[in-house]
C-alpha cells in the first residue's frame, strides 16, 4: 500500500503514520464505505483495525485504488471497539 502523508489534516502526533499504516495491515480489519453520499462526491471510507500494540484505530480514508490517503484517525470509541470485536467473532 501506498500512503499519501503530504500534507494531513489532523495531529499525527496522537496516531502515528506507522500505526494508522499497521491497521490498514491488520488481517482482520473492517473497511465500510457509507451508504448514503451524494453522486457528485468522492468516496470516503473508515477502517476499524488493531495495530500490532493491540490499539483499536478509526480511520477515514480515501483511495484511488493505488495510493490511499488518510483524511482522519483516532482511538476507537468503546461502541465501535464492541463492533470491531463482534464482526471479527462471526468470521471466525
Amino acid at each position: 500500500m501506498d500512503f499519501d502523508w503530504l500534507d494531513p489534516q489532523f495531529d499525527l502526533r496522537k496516531v502515528t503514520p506507522k500505526e494508522i499504516e499497521e491497521t490498514f495491515e491488520d488481517p482482520f480489519c473492517i473497511r465500510l464505505l457509507p451508504s448514503d453520499l451524494p453522486d457528485d462526491s468522492d468516496a470516503r471510507y473508515f477502517c476499524l483495525g488493531k495495530t500490532v500494540g493491540a490499539r483499536g484505530i478509526f480511520c477515514v480514508f480515501w483511495t484511488d485504488g493505488k495510493r490511499y490517503r488518510v483524511i482522519c484517525a483516532r482511538d476507537m470509541t468503546q461502541e465501535e471497539s464492541t463492533f470491531y470485536d463482534r464482526k471479527n467473532a462471526e468470521f471466525l
